[in-house]
């Protein structure tokens, strides 16, 4: 037995609701007295009946072009999700690498981030996501960690055309190599050649190892070290602007008033981050106290970070004040 197809009747009940409308309209312009004219009762007439032919003629379509009306329907409903989860709240966004073990490691990394950013700051951030560079709006996320696998695929155009204009509106991106730095931002692991090649098309500044009155050691807590799974001391960022050198009476130099565009390390912290649904490390870090209190630098160091994406560099400022107090009482 052959299943009848279904009939479509909103196209008619629209097309006819659409017909009354006009003649109403029609109407209501007779009976004000602005049809004075034969000729423009007829154009309105015309138009009046025109309208409802068009809306019918589109609402025939073929259940193909229905089919991917629904689809547009339902991809703008997704993106319209998508923006109200990245916008509502905080939050922290991992570039999906294309290796389901590693985008789990990077998701419950950024989570158990957001977690100590949640008992220790005022942020209250909202559950992190992963976010695709070719079809995600990565401009709504403050702050992009980005891990590096020799074989994630390279984007296209249209997504560095994306990236360059995320970095020059203030975001920042975290790469992490996971090779313990063995690259030293270089060659010489096929992490670091990937980044190389991944960094290539990036409108990146010169960078500069961390110096020691960087903001990153005192966004929140005073640190010297940035570990993660790893524990090596280059991290890069973007060098200090030509000329900047310390005032008299300031204990910083004066940085680039801006968040570093990108942050560049091999210390795996996603893997140092990451925590289950109570809280407890996923992975192994060192050994006994020392394995526990790297952890801990590395918590410190997420937190400077995201403080760091979000504030700037407010505390170069902050730690002017008492010296500034001083000058005023003089």
């Amino acid at each position: 037995m052959t299943a009848t197809p279904p009939t479509f009747l909103a196209g008619f009940l629209l097309a006819a609701a659409l017909v009354a409308l006009a003649l109403d309209v029609v109407a209501s312009l007779a009976l004000s007295g602005r049809l004075w004219s034969t000729r423009r009762a007829a154009k309105a007439l015309s138009r009046a009946a025109l309208l409802p032919l068009l809306v019918m003629a589109g609402l025939q379509a073929s259940p193909v072009q229905a089919q991917a009306s629904a689809a547009e329907v339902e991809a703008e409903r997704l993106e319209t999700e998508f923006a109200i989860a990245a916008t509502s709240e905080t939050v922290l966004a991992h570039v999906m690498t294309g290796d389901p073990a590693l985008d789990r490691m990077a998701q419950e990394g950024l989570q158990g981030l957001s977690d100590v950013l949640f008992f220790r700051t005022s942020i209250e951030p909202g559950t992190p996501i992963g976010v695709s560079l070719e079809s995600d709006e990565i401009g709504l996320f403050p702050f992009l960690y980005w891990p590096v696998t020799p074989d994630q695929p390279t984007p296209s155009a249209q997504a560095y055309a994306k990236l360059n204009r995320y970095l020059r509106a203030g975001g920042m991106i975290l790469f992490d190599t996971r090779d313990a730095d063995v690259a030293g931002f270089g060659s010489a692991s096929p992490n670091g050649r990937k980044l190389q090649a991944l960094a290539a098309a990036l409108d990146i500044p010169a960078l500069e190892p961390v110096p020691g009155d960087h903001v990153l050691t005192r966004a929140f807590y005073l640190l010297q070290d940035f570990p993660g799974r790893f524990a090596s001391r280059d991290v890069w960022v973007e060098a200090a602007p030509p000329g900047a050198e310390q005032v008299e009476g300031m204990p910083f130099r004066k940085l680039n008033d801006g968040v570093s565009p990108v942050v560049i390390g091999g210390n795996d912290w996603a893997a140092a981050w990451a925590s289950d649904d109570r809280g407890n490390p996923i992975y192994p870090v060192g050994r006994g106290l020392s394995g526990e209190r790297q952890r801990e630098l590395a918590y410190r160091f997420g937190v400077n970070l995201v403080m760091h994406v979000l504030t700037g560099n407010y505390k170069s400022d902050q730690v002017h004040v008492p010296a500034l107090l001083e000058r005023l009482g003089q």
